[in-house]
């Protein structure tokens, strides 16, 4: 089984921070196949695609990344799209590497998902283009996301997506246990 821990570093503005310093924003991944299981605390091989960690600051953009040697995307899925959501796909959106193929939010229908994202007073506004094609798509920057408002992790179809990792940015599910619904067809 392999894991993804994603560390992104948020910033404000000094004025509206104050003298806050930047706190580090971490986002845990979980492989969407059936047949995994939970790497060891020691574990560090895998046989998944290794995905390059991502340094960038809410309100820069990261540095382009080209494909892996493959040539294949690594198709995420995001769960929760609140700040830590949000600022998962703004990265995700700009690198050639990845694909989000889904976001699930129970509290957030896609007009108002589009809106956040394009008009976030935290990360900042979205420079790129986002619309609405339907009550469950997004699309944003010639991209389709599909769009779903699931309670229980077990109910989302990850599969059915294409999704092969999941980011737990609820803040609801998160003990392995929790997660590892995710992982339910």
């Amino acid at each position: 089984m392999a894991s993804l821990s994603l560390s992104l570093r948020a910033s404000a503005s000094p004025a509206a921070s104050g003298s806050r310093a930047a706190a580090p924003i971490k986002a845990s991944c979980v492989r969407s196949k059936v047949a995994c299981s939970f790497p060891s605390v020691g574990a560090t091989s895998s046989p998944a695609r290794s995905i390059e960690p991502v340094r960038a600051t809410a309100t820069q953009a990261p540095p382009a990344s080209s494909q892996s040697s493959s040539g294949e995307k690594t198709k995420v899925g995001i769960n929760g799209f609140g700040r830590i959501g949000r600022l998962v796909l703004r990265i995700a959106i700009d690198r050639d590497d990845i694909e989000v193929v889904a976001v699930n939010d129970p509290f957030i229908d896609a007009k108002y998902m589009a809106y956040m994202f394009k008009y976030d007073s935290t990360h900042g506004p979205f420079k790129g283009t986002i619309a609405v094609l339907d009550e469950s798509t997004l699309e944003i920057n010639g991209k389709k996301v599909s769009v779903t408002s699931k309670r229980d992790p077990s109910d989302i179809p990850w599969g059915n997506f294409g999704a092969e990792y999941v980011v737990e940015s609820s803040g609801v599910f998160t003990t392995v246990e929790k997660a590892s619904a995710h992982l339910k067809v």
